[in-house]
């Protein structure tokens, strides 16, 4: 038995999901596209799952969200819906529930956030608000784990008895005209396809084309349609979608009227509005979530997630220690052993360091996010990001870039838009990311001794300059259109659940060790083998005979025009691709100065002046990210090519950039 799990955005869903499931749970994409599909087996029945579909408000197939849920529900046809309605704004809420019971699958309509209503003193009379619609309703605080386990017994004993909603008509003048009159022209058709007729008439009446062609209207039929819209347009003096959005909500207001007795608002609610007052105002609003992030990242990459990191490290440090004597022990092999010690657990060591940073990171984030902060973020952002084609949404993930492009790039997946997902996902590795750091302030202490918080500032804004051109340009070109309307709703500030704060973390931890860490662990090795080997894969004493520097030879000629031409700087480039930080390792080896950073400040003259030093930051700035990142982009826009393609461009700007730094600053510096 499968439920389908559907409500709005910020409605409890997550939070019933995980009641739901508890750890029974994994986590996917959807066949075909990577909208973040949940499913999981629901505790102590056996045989009986749940999937979580993503939070929308309409079934019109208007985002990739929305598709998903709609595809699922007609195609992999659920034994039955659990609608989560957020009973503190149940008049809103009830607008999806609606269209759901037009589609005649056995229906439970979960009335959450209960305990909310009733310390505001607001009641709401569930028998006979279940008359009114048809279905079942079940009061249940998902927070608390209240009412879930009658819930379960209720959607089980109604999907088992394919009890369907009894009141699918809750239209009237001309809209049932319409509908009804829509109704008996494609009966035939709407049951080929099994698509319930309601909900094809309903969908016809709006306008959808997927319906339209899945239907396969002949011309005539088209025609008939639209007379009978037309007709429907003209006696209300609106348009389709209008008379239905308020022929929905005359039904909901009247549902509300006989069952919801409101004393005032919720203390959240209230709560809430003396919040905003402050966190969205038009002129602090930006100021004071600058001041969070900074200190969210203070916390994550510098006090909390530094230390944890470094304890971290130790523990990876005792590992290959205690591999390293073993292996010296028992006598393996020369090769063997610096593979093992010098490529594996050195490169991949580096990769799982950062973990306990990723984790701190999305502890911080999942507060904000349940809390109900980052919502009024977006809608701050939305008017500056719009300017170039981009929604409010967009700009948290581009935030998380300045930490980490790998956290960022996966982040993409709350945007509701194709296009405006594969904007931010090909904009936000322009952001300069933490990993960046050891490179600045190895160049800065060696050439700028004096301006190193200018340089570090002037690098960090460049990135943002170029990103928001880069944006104009898509915008008017690859993804020409206007971003998607921002219809959002800014819930209730509540405190967030320690179980979906820790779940949150688990599932990103997961993610990133599963899918960043293998595409590390192959790099490294390559890069190992490159390194140590020469084309007749003899092992070589000296780096400098390796094939990489081979390599670094033929590619070196490439960054001639930047200012550094040198073939190290071209390697260090190269082994940059595994991880940041390995620039500055890999000067440091081939340079002969062991792995100290500070050891390069002096010798680092010898390659560059401080122009060509500066351009090789521009470089490094805005080149293709590490590979943890690239598989990110990769994954995300679901096409190898579309992610080569994207890093292509992206180090083709890089390279432009800094040619044009190193020669326009060349008139004023020698």
């Amino acid at each position: 038995m499968i439920f389908a799990l559907i409500g709005n955005q910020n409605c409890g869903k997550t939070t019933l999901f995980n009641q739901l499931t508890g750890s029974n749970q994994h986590v996917g994409n959807f066949p075909g596209v990577t909208v973040e599909k949940k499913e999981g087996n629901i505790r102590q029945h056996k045989g009986v799952s749940v999937v979580d579909l993503p939070g929308i408000y309409s079934l019109s197939p208007y985002t990739a969200e929305e598709v998903v849920t709609r595809d699922f529900l007609l195609r992999e046809k659920p034994d039955g819906i659990i609608n989560i309605v957020d009973a503190t704004n149940i008049e809103r809420n009830l607008y999806l529930s609606l269209q759901l019971m037009e589609l005649n699958i056995p229906m439970v309509l979960a009335l959450n956030m209960m305990d909310e209503v009733r310390a505001s003193g607001n009641s709401i009379d569930i028998n006979k608000l279940q008359d009114e619609l048809g279905i079942p309703v079940v009061p249940i605080a998902a927070s608390k784990n209240e009412g879930v386990a009658e819930l379960v017994d209720c959607a089980i004993e109604t999907a088992g008895k394919q009890i369907r909603p009894k009141r699918m008509d809750f239209c009237s003048g001309e809209v049932h005209k319409a509908i009804h009159a829509l109704a008996h022209l494609i009966e035939e058709k709407a049951q080929a396809q099994q698509m319930p007729t309601r909900f094809a008439a309903t969908k016809l009446v709006e306008g959808d084309e997927p319906t339209i062609q899945q239907l396969g209207l002949t011309e005539n039929e088209i025609d008939i349609l639209g007379h009978i819209v037309h007709e429907m347009e003209t006696a209300l003096g609106t348009d389709r979608e209008a008379a239905l959005a308020d022929m929905r909500y005359a039904y909901i207001e009247q549902v509300c009227a006989k069952t919801v007795i409101k004393a005032g608002q919720t203390k959240e609610q209230e709560r809430s509005l003396k919040i905003d007052a402050v966190l969205t105002h038009k002129i602090w609003a930006i100021p004071i979530f600058l001041g969070i992030m900074l200190l969210v990242f203070y916390l994550t990459f510098g006090l909390i997630g530094a230390v944890l990191s470094d304890w971290f490290s130790l523990g990876i440090d005792a590992v290959t220690g205690a591999v390293d004597a073993w292996m010296t022990a028992v006598g393996v092999s020369a090769p063997i052993h610096s593979l093992v010690i010098d490529g594996v657990f050195a490169g991949v060591g580096s990769v799982l360091s950062f973990l306990p940073t990723i984790v701190t990171l999305f502890f911080f984030l999942s507060i904000l996010e349940d809390s109900g902060y980052m919502a009024r973020v977006a809608f701050v952002m939305d008017k500056m990001l719009r300017k170039i084609g981009l929604s409010g949404r967009s700009f948290v993930p581009m935030l998380i870039g300045f930490g980490c492009s790998v956290p960022a790039i996966m982040a993409t997946r709350t945007l509701s838009s194709e296009r405006d997902r594969k904007m931010t996902i090909l904009l936000t590795p322009f952001m300069s990311c933490s990993a960046k750091l050891p490179i600045y302030a190895v160049f800065t202490a060696a050439f700028f001794p004096e301006n190193g918080a200018i340089v570090m500032m002037a690098l960090y804004v460049m990135g943002m300059i170029i990103a928001i051109l880069y944006g104009l340009l898509m915008k008017n070109s690859l993804f020409k259109g206007n971003p998607v309307p921002f219809v959002m709703e800014l819930p209730a500030y509540r405190f967030p659940s320690a179980r979906s704060v820790v779940l949150h973390m688990w599932d990103k931890a997961k993610d990133f060790l599963r899918k960043a860490f293998t595409i590390i662990f192959l790099a490294t090795i390559v890069i190992w083998v490159l390194q140590n080997f020469d084309f007749r894969f003899q092992m070589v004493s000296n780096s400098a005979d390796s094939m990489l520097a081979a390599i670094g030879h033929v590619v070196a000629p490439i960054f001639a025009p930047l200012g550094f031409g040198d073939w190290r700087a071209a390697t260090a480039l190269m082994t940059g691709l595994t991880a940041k930080e390995a620039v500055v390792s890999t000067f440091a080896i081939l340079m002969g100065v062991g792995s100290e950073p500070g050891a390069l400040v002096p010798i680092l003259p010898q390659l560059f002046t401080p122009l060509s030093a500066f351009s090789f930051l521009t470089f490094t700035l805005l080149y293709m990210p590490c590979v943890a990142a690239m598989a990110a982009v990769r994954r995300e826009l679901g096409s190898g090519w579309q992610a080569l393609l994207a890093m292509l461009m992206q180090t083709c700007i890089a390279w432009v950039i800094a040619f044009i730094v190193f020669h326009i600053g060349g008139l004023f510096f020698i």
